[in-house]
């Protein structure tokens, strides 16, 4: 029953999805103060750490156990128990972690909502609890047999679940926790931006991992899905660049954060849509996302690095698309262009729901979180960094 090629594969997927994690953790790192350079590299650390342990125990029997009224998976699968090497192509243990790595990386992206400015104690007990009562439940909906895949809402490899999630889930953490000292009377520009288009080229890297990875099969929809990943990344790239050109200057993080608004779009659309749409997906999500970050900002939100313009605005970009876009040649299934309009409003529930659901849950478990243990360090920490005040650590000239 085990496909030793697709094994491989898909082995080699989930080391490349892992390496995004730090990719982010890069990204972010490079976008904020000094002060604050290995906190933010650090938290992405803790949290594929975090996740890797709460995965095991629960987190993929929630997300892939029995369904239990279309909302979250039973706990038959808990600390993995009947879980083994043996399998239908590639085995359930590969399987778990592979799943294991998204899980981590879509965390790992809500500490944009918190950058410079959270207490190390308190983003542990947040993302357990985040992990636990948001992000499972939302991939039981779209991959373990939930709701969502029993309407037919297609999520390929994470439109929703990953990207939506972590976007207005770090939108809600954001305006829980407040802005940082100094927001928008201070200057808070980026530290090594050469670090950060490390980062962005890691996770462009990674992306191919993450999208043909899904496919979980060494085959044709995974070859698809590679070549659109990447179409739709330099088509967000250069859409991005041209209009912050109109604006100004094309600057490399606004190239590189198109890119990432490309990568994120095509997601859930990778194992449905062809290279054509990919490029216009690609070039509409720069587009859009450029112009979320340009309202972030007009209104003064401290989203701090943009999870909401870019995940989950490009999340919501993505999955509407998909509904669009989707040719039944290539996943099976046909969107509004090739026939079906009907997919594209269910992509409209779907989309509205887990946008309600992320943002909803994740501001309640912020406010309790920040009640009981408070969310933020104090404002001498602040001011000191948190490299020094939460790590005793400080970044070497």
């Amino acid at each position: 029953m085990i496909d030793t090629g697709a094994t491989a594969f898909v082995l080699i997927c989930t080391a490349m999805v892992m390496l995004m994690t730090p990719g982010v953790g890069l990204f972010y790192g490079g976008l904020v103060r000094r002060k604050n350079l290995i906190s933010m590299i650090a938290l992405s650390f803790i949290a594929f750490a975090l996740v890797s342990i709460q995965w095991v125990v629960c987190g993929y029997s929630l997300s892939f156990g029995t369904d239990l009224q279309g909302l979250v998976g039973g706990l038959e699968y808990a600390f993995l128990q009947g879980i083994g090497v043996d399998g239908d192509g590639i085995p359930d243990l590969l399987f778990v972690v592979f799943q294991m790595v998204f899980a981590g990386l879509t965390l790992a992206i809500v500490t944009s909502g918190v950058a410079e400015r959270i207490k190390i104690s308190s983003f542990l007990v947040f993302g357990l609890l985040w992990t636990t009562l948001v992000y499972d439940p939302l991939a039981h909906w779209a991959w373990g047999g939930g709701w969502a895949a029993q309407l037919g809402a297609l999520d390929f490899a994470g439109g929703t679940v990953v990207h939506i999630s972590s976007g207005f889930s770090a939108l809600a953490l954001a305006l829980v926790i407040g802005k940082r000292l100094g927001f928008g009377g201070h200057g808070m520009e980026p530290n090594n931006i050469p670090l950060a288009l490390l980062g962005g080229a890691l996770l462009w890297f990674g992306w191919f991992g993450f999208n043909a990875g899904s496919a979980l099969a060494a085959d044709g929809l995974a070859a698809n899905a590679f070549i659109v990943t990447n179409i739709s990344a330099a088509a967000g790239a250069l859409a991005w660049l041209c209009a912050a050109w109109v604006r100004g200057r094309p600057g490399s993080i606004g190239m590189i954060s198109g890119a990432i608004a490309g990568l994120v779009a095509i997601t859930p659309a990778a194992g449905f849509v062809d290279p054509m749409a990919a490029i216009v997906i690609g070039a509409g999500a720069g587009l859009f996302c450029y112009g979320a970050l340009v309202f972030r900002v007009q209104k003064g939100l401290d989203e701090s690095l943009d999870a909401w313009a870019i995940h989950g605005m490009g999340g919501i970009f993505g999955a509407l698309a998909t509904g669009v876009f989707a040719v039944a040649a290539i996943g099976g299934v046909s969107g509004m262009i090739d026939g079906n309009p009907v997919q594209f409003l269910i992509q409209v529930v779907d989309v509205g729901v887990v946008v309600a659901y992320s943002f909803g849950v994740t501001y309640a478990i912020a406010r309790v979180v920040d009640a009981v243990l408070g969310l933020r360090v104090t404002e001498e920490e602040e001011y000191v960094g948190l490299d020094i005040a939460q790590h005793g650590e400080s970044v070497r000239v």
